[in-house]
């Protein structure tokens, strides 16, 4: 049975998504922004800084949902400028490592939402 998932951990969406669906032991992710839930607006600084919050805000989804980072199998990482790919990938690194990392996808958006440097969703078990 399909369920929504829906916590003030994260931002509110901000279109007519949910935070994340689950099915069985699947979860699906909407795209996580930058965005501090509190204030609906973009954490202060740069890629290193948006990026640690979107990883965040995702944590907070997945973890309403019973799943949790360790149980993430896909990414889909969205950037609004490909020079900030390596940047990127520290805070990633810092968050997945690389032992059991999930499988990814990595593009450069020509537009995020609100012009966002990064968006990040996932896949992932609830254990």
């Amino acid at each position: 049975m399909k369920k929504i998932i829906d916590t003030k951990h994260a931002p509110a969406a901000i279109g007519p998504y949910s935070q994340g669906v689950s099915m069985g032991n699947l979860v699906f992710t909407s795209g996580q922004l930058p965005l501090v839930p509190e204030t609906m607006a973009f954490v202060e600084g740069g890629i290193k800084e948006q990026a640690a919050q979107s990883l965040s805000n995702l944590k907070a989804v997945l973890e309403e949902s019973g799943a949790a980072l360790d149980s993430v199998l896909k990414t889909t990482c969205f950037l609004a400028d490909m020079e900030d790919f390596a940047a990127f990938n520290e805070v990633y690194l810092e968050i997945f490592g690389t032992d059991a990392a999930p499988a990814r996808s990595c593009v450069e958006a020509a537009r995020l939402p609100k012009d966002a440097l990064v968006e990040v969703e996932a896949v992932a078990f609830i254990k």
